[in-house]
């Protein structure tokens, strides 16, 4: 047995393990808490709470995914599946020892801080409750388990079958249907081209235009090309030039009767589709607008059109809850709680966050650089700035965020190459500020 831990890690798939591998580098003991049967998270097909469909796949390339620790096989393909990416995780906590070091079946239920600064994590493990007390958690437990419904409601009364993403599996699901299936994100573009091969016939619902984007572009996997414009240019030339090469190489969203994107490139998540574009073109997907109302299995567009359906598929996102936490500790919600880059509670001295973001960009390799961040605090390699400092930082992140993606989460926004250089960056800089620290000690 090895040295009691004294850092409580919550969850162990991508963001969990990196988590548990950075702390075992700096020599800080951990334990991992994760409520499945297997690392890997929402990953892991199968898995109860896990959102994976059996079609799913990488929407950001290996490259651009992988953990600088651990890179994917080179003789994989650039957008590997589920099976694949569930299998590298488990691979990476048994190249690193994590497996040891993580309490599977164990479902957090209500984590306290005491009055010595300590902190209480109280569990549900398979042979009964269990308590752990240590000087630091990591919550690290990811945001897509709760779906969120479509806000607002429409209108009328819906007797067609309806099911969230979160329960989709398979086109077996859609065999012989009439799916309207209702959203812009990667999720809605991968069902509706499902459904597109096994449904009677696919309606395809968006409120505001995104833009699509191929998984190649110049015969290159595309977040590639993104990535070395962002070593050189700003966000905003970014966007245009992305735009303008999108609009040359497969054209406006509009000319896929699409609805026009109301946010530029890089104001929001990618959506990215190989298939989308070609089933449209090709008649098997219907492009509709926002949904004005129901009536039994008859839905009304906000065009004026009419169909019917008889299975509704809402691929409106999650809700982001932390619902073992005290609710103080979590203001306004967790979707508004500023954190000192993304990671370090204002309020809270040893309670962190790996993984709540949102990125441009692939959420690997920016959890494996919160990690670092997060065990080099622990292991007293990093100083954190002045908590004055540390608000200010926090405020002028979200008038960033705000100006950029509005009111769409905007505490939890994140440009993937920006922030990564950002983490190192402040690695260095906390470094230097934990030399000082223990240099006028």
């Amino acid at each position: 047995m090895g040295a009691q831990p004294s850092v409580a890690v919550i969850g162990a798939g991508a963001a969990g393990l990196a988590t548990l591998k950075a702390l075992a580098d700096a020599g800080v003991p951990a334990v991992g808490l994760e409520a499945a049967e297997r690392v890997g998270g929402l990953w892991v097909y199968g898995t109860p709470g896990s959102p994976a469909y059996r079609t799913l796949h990488l929407n950001t390339s290996k490259a651009r995914t992988e953990f600088a620790d651990h890179p994917m096989p080179a003789h994989w393909p650039d957008y590997p599946d589920h099976a694949r990416v569930a299998g590298w995780l488990t691979d990476y906590a048994d190249r690193f020892g994590l497996h040891d070091a993580v309490r599977l079946r164990h479902t957090v239920e209500r984590v306290e801080r005491g009055g010595d600064g300590r902190w209480s994590v109280h569990a549900a493990g398979p042979d009964g409750p269990v308590d752990v007390s240590v000087d630091a958690v990591v919550v690290a437990n990811g945001h897509n388990r709760v779906p969120k419904p479509p806000t607002p409601t429409p209108p009328g009364t819906c007797t067609a079958e309806q099911l969230h993403s979160h329960a989709y599996r398979g086109p077996e699901q859609l065999a012989g249907r009439r799916v309207l299936v209702v959203g812009g994100g990667n999720s809605a573009m991968d069902i509706a081209v499902d459904a597109s091969y096994a449904a009677r016939r696919t309606l395809l619902s968006l409120r505001r235009g995104v833009w699509v984007v191929p998984k190649h572009l110049l015969g290159r996997p595309s977040d590639t090309l993104n990535g070395a414009l962002a070593r050189r240019l700003p966000w905003r030339l970014r966007q245009r030039i992305t735009q303008r090469l999108l609009t040359a190489t497969v054209g406006p969203p509009t000319r896929y009767g699409l609805p026009a994107p109301t946010h530029g490139f890089l104001q929001d998540h990618p959506t990215l589709s190989d298939g989308l574009l070609s089933r449209l073109t090709h008649g098997e997907i219907e492009s509709r607008p926002g949904i004005a109302g129901f009536d039994g299995e008859r839905v009304t567009f906000t065009d004026g059109r009419v169909d019917e359906v008889d299975l509704v598929i809402w691929c409106t996102g999650y809700r982001v809850q932390v619902p073992f936490l005290d609710p103080a500790l979590l203001g306004d919600g967790a979707d508004t709680l500023p954190l000192y880059r993304h990671v370090f509670h204002l309020d809270a001295p040893g309670l962190t966050f790996v993984g709540l973001m949102q990125s441009t960009g692939a959420a690997f390799p920016l959890v494996e650089a919160q990690a670092k961040l997060v065990a080099a605090q622990l292991s007293g390699r990093y100083a954190l700035p002045e908590p004055h400092a540390q608000r200010a930082a926090c405020r002028a992140e979200l008038r960033a965020a705000t100006a950029r993606w509005g009111q769409r989460r905007p505490a939890m926004r994140v440009d993937f190459d920006a922030y990564l250089a950002e983490l190192r960056r402040e690695l260095v800089t906390g470094a230097r500020r934990a030399r000082a620290t223990g240099a006028a000690a």
